[in-house]
């Protein structure tokens, strides 16, 4: 039965003293606003204010009301404001899914001009290795797909933001880094690490071993990126993994880059970066902005 109106109501008129002068500081008549609060004292069965010749005196229940005024109708405003912020895109929370594992060192690099230039919109990040990225989207989980391996659907809208070279990284020290590049076979005694995503959804397998029925010695898996560098340069094994990354890694380990050359990827394995957003919506400016930026962002 109580609500804001009835907080206005009563904030009015402790700050004018009079039902006229809070009527007209709130465009209402007289008798919409007295009978606004007639109803409020009829269902509780209190008495809100008492008139003392022209002025009113609140009671022991108008004194709660404004009390409970003065601590929500700002509470409302900034409400207001927020919503008014967000509807305008210019704060919110931009939740990002993220389906390539090493492609943070680009995400940083988006993320650092973005936060300067939206200053009220927060960034979320989702990553997970069996991460389902395209239900998300669709889910209303998250807001943006970041992904080298769109499924396409009619409700979502994929940009291609960079194209890259998917490498296998050696030591320096291995034999194998005297080559430029190398076929399946070539992997027959190496250990793959890999991050812990099924075999069927890495490029190493699906676009190079798998096609020509060739396989590794061993298989490690292994979370963390840098780990895996650190494993790739002490010589424990080889990875596959974006070329400009591994080139950024090259500046502090003893790391180098080949290409994976089979019939089918003759210059090796080209893959593209893509964001994903739902389409036929309107999408927030913050949104709009951060794709802009991303395509301004260079990995190589």
């Amino acid at each position: 039965m109580l609500d804001r109106s009835h907080l206005t109501i009563i904030k009015a008129v402790s700050e004018t003293g009079t039902v006229t002068r809070a009527a007209e500081q709130l465009c209402l008549t007289q008798s919409a606003l007295s009978h606004a609060i007639k109803k409020i004292e009829l269902h509780y069965q209190v008495q809100i204010w008492q008139k003392e010749g022209r002025k009113l005196r609140l009671t022991q229940a108008g004194h709660q009301m404004l009390n409970l005024a003065n601590r929500l109708l700002p509470q409302f405003d900034y409400a207001e404001q927020q919503l008014q912020q967000i509807s305008q895109g210019k704060k919110g929370i931009l939740r990002i899914g993220m389906e390539c594992h090493p492609c943070y060192q680009w995400l940083l690099k988006t993320v650092k001009p973005f936060l300067a230039q939206c200053e009220g919109v927060d960034v979320d990040v989702r990553q997970k290795f069996q991460f389902g990225g395209l239900s998300a989207l669709l889910g209303y989980e998250i807001d943006l797909l970041i992904t080298p391996d769109p499924l396409f659907h009619q409700n979502v809208l994929y940009t291609p933001v960079f194209d890259y070279e998917h490498a296998l990284v050696v030591s320096g020290q291995s034999p194998l880094a005297k080559l430029k590049h190398l076929s399946p076979n070539d992997l027959s005694e190496q250990t793959l690490i890999t991050y812990p995503v099924e075999a069927s959804r890495l490029d190493i397998f699906s676009h190079f071993l798998t096609p020509a029925g060739a396989s590794v010695k061993q298989h490690k898996i292994i979370e963390n990126t840098e780990i895996m560098l650190q494993m790739v340069a002490a010589n424990r094994g080889v990875a596959a993994l974006p070329r400009w990354l591994i080139e950024e890694y090259q500046q502090q380990m003893d790391i180098k880059p080949i290409s994976l050359v089979n019939p089918t990827a003759p210059n090796g394995i080209q893959k593209s970066i893509h964001l994903g957003i739902r389409e036929n919506e309107t999408a927030p400016d913050y949104l709009n902005t951060f794709m802009a930026l991303s395509k301004q962002v260079k990995v190589a």
